[in-house]
C-alpha cells in the first residue's frame, strides 16, 4: 500500500509539473505570436522558449532554436553592402551567434559532438564580426560570445580525447573571461583544463588547476562550480591511493548535484565512486569480507549511475557506467551480466567515438583555424601547419598501433581462455576416473562451468567476424550461410572496405571448435594486419603477406606448428572482381552456366610449395551470382547411402536456385544441408558466401 501511495504521489508531481511547464510554455508562445518585431521573438526563441524545452524535449528545442536562426537570417538578407555596418545588422549578427551557441550546446547533450562543433564554429565566426566593429557594447557582446565558444570547443576535443587542443582553447576562453571580469567563466575552464591534464595523468598541473577554480568558486559563491572541483580533488587523491580524502571529496561534490538535481553530473559522480570502491576491492584481495564488501559498493553506485543515465538519456554517461559494471561482474565471476553490460559498452561506444566522427571534429578545428590564421600570418602559419599535419600524422599511426595492439591482446585472451577450459577439462576427467561416484555432483558443475566459459569464448570470437548491417552495407544483395559444427568454429567469413574497394573472404582453418578457433584468431589477425597495417588491397598480395604473419606467429612456438588456412578472397571495385584463393576456388554462375577460377594449391601457413598466390581479374556483367565457400558443405556425409555431397551436387544444387532471391537462396542451401545430413553428425564447419551483381 505505501509503494502504491509513493507511486501516486510521484506520478501526480511530474503531472503537476508537466502541467506548469505546458501553462508556462502556452503563454511564451502567446507572447511570441503578438511580438511586433522579430528582434523580440528570437530573443523569446532563445531565451525562454528554447531554454524551457532543454529541460523537456531536445528535439523540440533545436526546432525552436532553428527557428530563431532562420529569423536572423531572414532579416539579415534584407542589408545591403551599405547597411551592414549599421547597429542593427550587428544586433542580428549578436543574436543568430546565440541561436547557433544554444544549438551547439543541445547537440553536446545528445552526445552529437561532430555537430555541436560545427555550430560553435559558426557561432565564433560571427562573435569575430562584432569584435571588429567600433561599438563598445557589441564588442563587449562579441567578446562574451567568442570566449564561450572557444571554452565549448575545448569540450568537444576533450569529449573526444584531444587533450593538447582542449587546453590550448580553454586557455583562449580563459584569457578573455578573464579581460571582460567574467570570474565564473575562467574558473569553469581552469576546471576543464585540470580534466585535461588529470587524463594526461599530469596530476600537479591538475591541482594546480583546481585549486585556482576553487577560490574563484568560493569567492562568488558557485555550488556547482565547487562541485566540479571536488570531482577533480577526488581523481587525483583517487590516482594517489588516498582513498578516504578521495570519498570525501567525492561524496561532497554527490551531495551538491543531488541538491542542484544535476542528474549528468550525479551520473558521473557515481561512477566514480564505484571505481574507487572496485579499486579498494582489488587491494583487499587477501581479506576476502572486506573484498566482498567493497566490491558489493562498487556495484551499488555503479548501478545507480547507469540507472540515472538511462534516466537522462546520455550516451556517454551510459557508455561509461556500463564499462565499470562489467568489470565488477567479471571479478565478481558472474561472467552472464558481464557480458550484458559488456555489450552495452560496445554499443554506446561505437556511437560516440567512431572513427569518422572522431575525425570530422578535428578535420573541422583544423579547417577553421587555418582559413582564420592564413589572412594575419604568411611564413609562420605555413611552419605551423605543417607542424600539426606532422602531429596528425603521429596521431593517425597511434590509432594504427592502438588497433594492432588491441587485435594482439583479444587473440591472447582467446587463447588463454581456451587453455584454461583444456585443462580443467583434463583435471576433471582425471577425478571423475577416481571419484566418479562422490563426485559426481561436482563434475556436473564443472561441466555447466565449461561449457559457460566456451559460450563466452563463442562471443570473444564472434566480436571479430563483420556484423550482418555491415554486411548489407557493402554487399547488399548477398548472404552468408554460417554454421560451426561447434560453439566455437575454424571457418569465418571476413570483410574490409578500403581505397573504395569492398574485400570479402570465407576462410577455413585448419580443424574446427576449440583448436580450429584458436587459429582462426591468428589467421584473421594477419588479414587484418595485411590491409590495415601494410596497406594493401589486392587479393594475392594480401595472401603472401598474411601467410607470412601466420608463420611468423606460429614460428614463436618451441613446437612445430603446421596449421593454417584455406580461403577464397574477393575484392570488388565496382563490376571489376579481383580474386585469389587458397585451395577455395571461386564460382560464377553466368547465363545458367558455371565459371570456375582455380586457387593456388597451397595453405596459408607452412608448406613444401611456397609460391606468390595468383590474382585474377575478371569483369563482371550484370545479374552476374559469385559464390565462395569453404570445404564443409561438399564433404558432408548423407543422403540414402551416407555419402559425401561433393562438388557436382553443389553446382547442380546452386545452379537450380538462381531464381531465387539471395535470402531465400541461403535458406534453401541450409534446409538443404539439413535435409542431406538427416541424424547424421555435422563433420565440419560450414561457410558459403553468395552475392548478386
Amino acid at each position: 500500500m505505501r509503494i502504491l501511495l509513493s507511486i501516486l504521489i510521484s506520478l501526480t508531481f511530474c503531472l503537476q509539473s508537466n502541467a506548469q511547464d505546458q501553462h508556462k510554455l502556452d503563454s511564451l508562445m502567446t507572447l511570441y505570436n503578438q511580438a511586433q518585431n522579430d528582434t523580440t521573438r528570437i530573443i523569446l526563441l532563445n531565451d525562454e522558449i528554447g531554454y524551457l524545452y532543454e529541460s523537456i524535449n531536445l528535439d523540440s528545442a533545436i526546432y525552436y532554436y532553428n527557428l530563431a536562426v532562420n529569423l536572423a537570417d531572414k532579416n539579415l538578407d534584407k542589408f545591403t553592402t551599405e547597411t551592414k555596418q549599421s547597429y542593427e545588422y550587428y544586433i542580428y549578427l549578436s543574436l543568430k551567434s546565440k541561436s547557433l551557441g544554444y544549438l551547439g550546446n543541445v547537440n553536446e547533450l545528445k552526445d552529437v559532438y561532430d555537430i555541436a562543433l560545427e555550430y560553435y564554429l559558426k557561432a565564433l565566426e560571427l562573435n569575430e564580426i562584432l569584435v571588429s566593429c567600433k561599438d563598445p557594447n557589441l564588442i563587449m557582446l562579441g567578446k562574451q560570445g567568442i570566449s564561450k565558444c572557444y571554452g565549448n570547443i575545448g569540450n568537444m576535443q576533450l569529449y573526444q580525447k584531444n587533450y593538447d587542443n582542449a587546453i590550448e582553447y580553454l586557455l583562449k576562453a580563459i584569457t578573455i573571461f578573464e579581460d571582460i571580469d567574467d570570474k565564473r567563466g575562467a574558473a569553469t575552464c581552469f576546471v576543464n583544463i585540470g580534466k585535461a591534464y588529470f587524463q594526461k595523468d599530469d596530476y600537479d598541473n591538475t591541482l594546480n588547476c583546481v585549486n585556482k577554480a576553487s577560490k574563484i568558486f568560493e569567492e562568488i559563491g558557485d555550488k556547482r562550480g565547487l562541485s566540479a572541483c571536488y570531482i577533480n580533488l577526488g581523481s587525483v587523491q583517487h590516482m594517489n591511493r588516498n582513498y578516504k580524502q578521495a570519498i570525501t571529496n567525492y561524496l561532497k561534490s554527490l551531495e551538491i548535484k543531488e541538491e542542484l538535481d544535476d542528474k549528468r553530473g550525479m551520473a558521473i559522480i557515481n561512477g566514480n565512486i564505484s571505481v574507487l570502491y572496485s579499486d579498494i576491492a582489488d587491494s583487499l584481495k587477501s581479506n576476502k569480507p572486506k573484498w566482498k564488501s567493497n566490491l558489493d559498493s562498487a556495484l551499488v553506485y555503479g548501478l545507480k549511475a547507469m540507472e540515472i543515465a538511462n534516466e537522462i538519456g546520455s550516451i556517454s554517461a551510459m557508455n561509461s557506467a556500463a564499462n565499470k559494471i562489467k568489470d565488477i561482474y567479471i571479478k565478481k565471476s558472474d561472467y552472464q551480466k558481464a557480458i550484458e553490460y559488456f555489450e552495452i559498452f560496445i554499443a554506446t561506444q561505437d556511437s560516440m567515438f567512431n572513427e569518422d566522427k572522431t575525425n570530422a571534429l578535428v578535420e573541422m578545428s583544423t579547417k577553421y583555424e587555418s582559413e582564420k590564421k592564413q589572412l594575419e600570418i604568411d611564413k609562420m602559419q605555413n611552419q605551423k601547419e605543417l607542424d600539426n599535419k606532422t602531429i596528425e600524422a603521429q596521431q593517425a599511426e597511434n590509432r594504427k598501433q592502438f588497433i594492432i595492439i588491441m587485435s594482439s591482446i583479444l587473440g591472447f585472451i582467446i587463447v588463454l581462455v581456451f587453455s584454461i577450459i583444456l585443462l580443467r577439462m583434463f583435471r576433471h576427467k582425471r577425478k571423475a576416473n577416481i571419484l566418479l561416484s562422490e563426485q559426481k555432483a561436482e563434475i556436473e558443475e564443472k561441466n555447466r562451468d565449461i561449457l559457460d566459459s566456451i559460450t563466452y569464448a563463442k562471443r570473444i570470437q564472434s566480436a571479430i567476424l563483420p556484423p550482418q548491417k555491415l554486411v548489407k552495407e557493402y554487399l547488399k544483395d548477398s548472404f552468408i550461410l554460417y554454421k560451426p559444427k561447434d560453439i566455437v568454429a575454424g571457418d569465418f567469413y571476413w570483410m574490409e572496405h578500403k581505397d573504395g574497394k569492398i574485400l570479402f573472404a570465407a576462410a577455413d582453418c585448419t580443424g574446427h571448435g576449440v583448436p580450429g578457433a584458436m587459429v582462426s584468431v591468428v589467421c584473421n589477425n594477419g588479414l587484418n594486419r595485411s590491409v590495415r597495417e601494410y596497406g594493401l588491397t589486392e587479393p594475392g598480395m594480401i595472401l603472401n603477406k598474411t601467410r607470412e604473419i601466420v608463420i611468423q606467429e606460429f614460428e614463436k612456438s618451441e613446437e612445430e606448428v603446421s596449421d593454417g588456412m584455406d580461403i577464397a578472397l574477393c575484392s570488388l571495385d565496382g563490376h571489376k572482381l579481383e580474386y585469389s584463393g587458397a585451395h577455395n576456388p571461386l564460382w560464377i554462375i553466368r547465363n545458367g552456366e558455371i565459371l570456375e577460377t582455380k586457387s593456388n594449391r597451397q595453405p596459408i601457413g607452412k608448406s613444401r610449395l611456397s609460391e606468390p598466390f595468383t590474382t585474377h581479374t575478371i569483369e563482371l556483367q550484370k545479374d552476374d551470382t559469385l559464390y565462395i565457400f569453404s570445404d564443409g558443405y561438399v564433404d558432408q556425409f548423407g543422403g540414402e547411402n551416407g555419402k559425401k555431397f561433393k562438388s557436382k551436387a553443389f553446382k547442380d544444387l546452386l545452379l537450380s536456385i538462381q531464381i531465387k532471391t539471395m535470402e531465400e537462396q541461403r535458406l534453401h542451401l541450409d534446409e538443404n544441408f539439413e535435409t542431406w545430413r538427416g541424424k547424421l553428425e555435422q563433420i565440419d564447419d560450414v561457410c558459403v558466401i553468395g552475392v548478386r551483381i
